[in-house]
């Protein structure tokens, strides 16, 4: 009889223990589901990140975690992402990334157009680019990437003329065949520090990134003396992942959500004429 209270005490023992660990398994699936779902994304703060922190409840209620990481830097963004320390960044456009994947050997991947970020020319002694004096001192960005999209920007209003059998976005100032008024274009400032130049009067016009022009609490639609056109313009920032990932469903998901009608709406409201919603 002992024998068999015994028995039957050590079966049910079994059977307490292998629901715990089925349920243990269960919670562990979960979890690993979850994480499966959570997308660690790097990008620059202004206007990057708020457009990242306006869409994570739309990507929470698609059962998808944003965890986002902001830097101050371009140049630590890609390294991070081919290094696995992140899932995606949302920063730059094509051009840069061809520029970071050719020399670095990189095989990053875009996966979608979100926004486009005018550049402006800023001034604080002239009102208007026709005001511009005979041989004025230009601040551009040291950003080889983006030299043909700011000699566009200088064509486009008229103060030089490009080689026309030179693609512009690679351009470079060996390419200006014709510079009416002289200007002397200096292209010794990162990116980062052109909002800087600005302030110091370091020159007579700085033409600064968009979203560098929006950190230091300018406004590109109303302060600049002059802004890119939005339309047809390459140069659109787009999200970007290591290459094997671009079918990832929570991928697909959270450039779904960056394209849809909520975000545009709050890009136009919030960076009205600065920032530009991609329309596909």
């Amino acid at each position: 009889m002992k024998k068999l209270i015994l028995s039957i005490v050590l079966a049910s023992l079994a059977v307490v223990l292998a629901a715990c660990g089925g349920e243990n398994e269960v919670n562990e699936a979960s979890e690993g589901n979850d994480q499966a779902k959570t997308i660690k994304i790097g990008a620059t703060t202004v206007p990057h990140a708020e457009i990242l922190e306006e869409a994570k409840p739309l990507l929470a209620e698609k059962g998808i975690e944003l965890d986002i990481e902001e830097f101050s830097d371009y140049p630590l963004i890609n390294p991070a992402l081919a290094a696995g320390d992140l899932d995606a960044n949302y920063f730059q456009h094509v051009p840069y990334l061809d520029n970071a994947n050719k020399e670095n050997d990189f095989d990053l991947q875009n996966v979608g157009a979100i926004h486009i970020e005018p550049f402006g020319v800023y001034s604080n002694d002239y009102k208007s680019i026709e005001e511009l004096p005979e041989g004025a001192k230009i601040i551009i960005s040291n950003n080889v990437a983006e030299m043909g999209r700011v000699l566009a920007l200088l064509e486009e209003k008229g103060l030089i003329k490009l080689d026309e059998s030179v693609e512009k976005i690679n351009a470079t100032q060996d390419d200006i065949v014709e510079n009416k008024k002289n200007v002397v274009i200096e292209d010794s400032v990162a990116p980062e520090m052109l909002a800087s130049a600005y302030e110091n009067n370091e020159g007579d016009a700085v033409i600064i990134n968009g979203n560098y022009a929006l950190a230091a609490g300018l406004n590109p639609a109303e302060d600049a003396i002059a802004l890119e056109v939005g339309e047809n313009n390459p140069y659109a920032n787009i999200v970007v992942v290591k290459k094997g990932d671009e079918d990832k469903e929570e991928i697909k998901t959270l450039v779904e959500v960056l394209k849809s009608e909520e975000i545009k709406d709050f890009i136009n409201t919030k960076y009205p004429g600065s920032v530009l919603p991609v329309n596909e």
